[in-house]
């Protein structure tokens, strides 16, 4: 029998919603037990749900049906091939943020003219084939940058489309690492430099003026700070219009996800309560501001999409005691997932077979790295773990293995994306010889 963990869409926060549950006494993703593909392609294994990337798509583009918009999917939450094509085919634009994510759009079927290209670092090789590809817009970070391309069209003899980049200096209310809208970070142009540097750029005889864009971070979990963007940065695109006829407005992305309590077993509830941002919540705070503006909206989310589609398979290896102190040494480390070393971010971890006792008991959940900071979890309460255990870390489809690396010289793990009862891989794990490759002789 399935336990109750599909619930309305109108009950739960849009960004909990996904497509894993347990089911007589196993976890699935859609149609497939989890215990399947870890069998099939070994742990540790990015497992990815099809039904749920394109539902969240489906849901935020629905939710902004009135204004004319596009959903520019952000490459660096996770770049595997098969999801970009997977979003591509669903109508989605692409926000890059180096040239080999446009290398990885192109080679999955995207259109370059449904690409910006953001970033503070652009290399003149990157910004080059950028142009060469007909991207829809580069995204300008500083006066430096909007110099650099004009030398690059110039050279070229094409016109560069741009967009500067503005930072409204709004607090995002998140982590300091992933605040990117204030002074205090290295991103965007302050709305008292904007005019100017405008009026410089349309001076330029290579440089079309395309747009105007913001971003102020990620996972933030409030309306307010979105809406304040909005209305700090409306003025000035209304002003670009009527100057230089831009065409858009780009918004950004951040909206967070659920990350706590995002499944559990039997009846208890499976999403965090009171504090998360609904789909819904989001679009009453943000359309108000852009109805009647006459720009094309283009709106960024990454983590959105796929985050919680994603989970990490990882099987116990051995059980510990160190003092007071219990730990379960998995396959799975923070060259895998970072996030929870490198942020203190918190990752649901549930058992692949449904715990048959409410019993729960604190223990470390930790890596085979030789760093104290490999952890995935630090005195969590889970149920009985034993070695041989399969465990499956929620919510890691953004922003885990595009973070990966090959520290300890550690293989990367493989990824398989599901499409209701079918499983396929879509990156094979590493072998050691992958990890020489490139690599000469002393």
């Amino acid at each position: 029998m399935r336990s109750r963990l599909r619930v309305t869409a109108d009950e739960v926060p849009f960004s909990v919603m996904h497509s894993f549950h347990y089911r007589d006494g196993e976890l699935f993703c859609e149609e497939v037990r989890l215990a399947q593909a870890a069998e099939e392609f070994g742990t540790p294994l990015y497992l990815y749900s099809a039904a749920t990337i394109l539902d969240h798509y489906h849901r935020l583009d629905r939710a902004l049906h009135e204004i004319d918009h596009l959903i520019s999917y952000a490459v660096k939450a996770n770049s595997n091939g098969a999801i970009l094509k997977l979003l591509s085919n669903a109508g989605a634009g692409f926000d890059i943020v180096s040239g080999g994510e446009l290398f990885r759009v192109l080679r999955a079927g995207g259109d370059p003219g449904r690409c910006t290209f953001a970033g503070v670092g652009k290399t003149p090789e990157e910004m080059g084939y950028a142009l060469e590809q007909r991207v829809y817009c580069l995204n300008v970070e500083s006066e430096g940058e909007l110099e650099r391309i004009e030398e690059i069209a110039d050279a070229k003899n094409i016109r560069a489309p741009v967009a500067l980049r503005i930072n409204p200096d709004v607090q995002a209310h998140t982590h300091e690492y992933v605040s990117t809208g204030s002074e205090e970070n290295k991103f965007g142009i302050t709305l008292a430099d904007a005019p100017r540097l405008y009026a410089r750029a349309a001076q330029m005889r290579h440089i079309d003026l395309r747009g105007v864009q913001m971003h102020i971070g990620s996972q933030i979990t409030a309306a307010a700070p979105f809406a304040e963007a909005i209305r700090k940065v409306t003025p000035l695109a209304r002003e670009l219009k009527e100057k230089y006829g831009i065409e858009f407005l780009s918004i950004g992305g951040g909206l967070g996800i659920v990350y706590e309590r995002s499944i559990a077993s039997g009846e208890r509830a499976w999403w965090a309560e009171g504090h998360q941002l609904s789909i819904q919540e989001y679009a009453d705070a943000i359309l108000p501001e852009l109805r009647g503006l006459g720009l094309r909206i283009l709106l960024e989310p990454g983590r959105l999409l796929v985050g919680n589609a994603g989970v990490l398979l990882t099987r116990v290896l051995y059980l510990k005691e160190s003092g007071r102190k219990r730990f379960a040494v998995v396959d799975a480390g923070m060259n895998d997932l970072i996030r929870p070393a490198l942020y203190g971010s918190y990752h649901e971890i549930v058992p692949v077979e449904q715990p048959s006792t409410e019993q729960r008991s604190e223990i470390d959940i930790v890596g085979p790295v030789c760093e104290s900071g490999d952890f995935l979890a630090r005195d969590r309460e889970m149920p009985p773990v034993a070695a041989g255990d399969l465990l499956a870390v929620m919510s890691t489809g953004a922003y885990g293995f595009t973070m990966a690396s090959n520290y300890n010289s550690r293989l990367l793990p493989a990824e398989a994306l599901v499409d209701g009862n079918c499983v396929r891989l879509i990156r094979r794990r590493q072998t050691w010889q992958d990890l020489v490759c490139g690599e000469t002789d002393c």
